[in-house]
């Protein structure tokens, strides 16, 4: 399953158009797509308009939602925090690694604009999907 994050449903609801936004265009309807509650909270939270609220969670929902969370994955992602942090990367979102973390348990691919996820792919091994 491709996980999308925040930062490309962001870009492709407001109708921004980069190498992310086209292949999710392209592959909605082709592809197992999917994204997590934390995801889905970050998407929602930043929408003012009541109308446009409803309208994304309906789109959003079509997809499978994964419930993050767990102590499990709260203590992995501590632990890859961590690990990033002695290796001399700093990861600025506590969500981030949450969402890297599912990624890389689940064995997920990973589709997103943020770099605090490279070094989660370049040290850690998470999958990333490069439109």
């Amino acid at each position: 399953m491709v996980v999308i994050d925040t930062t490309v449903w962001i870009d492709y609801l407001r109708g921004d158009e980069n190498a992310e936004t086209v292949w999710l265009d392209g592959e909605l309807d082709r592809q197992r797509l999917g994204l997590t509650d934390l995801i889905l909270c970050e998407v929602l939270q930043g929408i003012t308009d009541a109308a446009e609220f409803a309208r994304v969670q309906r789109t959003l929902l079509k997809f499978h939602v994964f419930q993050n969370g767990g102590s499990a994955l709260a203590i992995a992602a501590a632990q890859n925090y961590r690990n990033l942090c002695r290796r001399g990367y700093t990861v600025r979102k506590t969500i981030d690694c949450l969402i890297a973390t599912f990624c890389l348990l689940g064995e997920h691919q990973l589709l997103h604009r943020d770099r605090d996820f490279d070094s989660f792919e370049n040290l850690l091994g998470l999958r990333v999907l490069h439109a």
